[in-house]
């Protein structure tokens, strides 16, 4: 239980970082780029792949199968 706890929090904690990294990104479609090449540019970047990365932490910390212990 505590395992899963934690793999969740580090999956939030992921998930953070990279939305907040696509977020802050969303800055280059005012100077010029496109929608295309703000997605073409953030595919690119490792960074904004912790958003996704995180994402599936928090889906198999919560939708594993629970282990009870006897």
């Amino acid at each position: 239980m505590v395992f899963r706890l934690f793999i969740f929090l580090t999956g939030f904690g992921l998930a953070v970082a990279g939305g907040v990294t696509i977020i802050g990104y969303l800055n280059l479609i005012p100077i010029g780029y496109s929608f295309t090449d703000y997605l073409l540019f953030i595919s690119k970047k490792i960074e904004c792949y912790l958003l996704i990365i995180g994402l599936l932490f928090i889906y198999f910390s919560i939708y594993s199968p629970f282990e009870k212990n006897e």
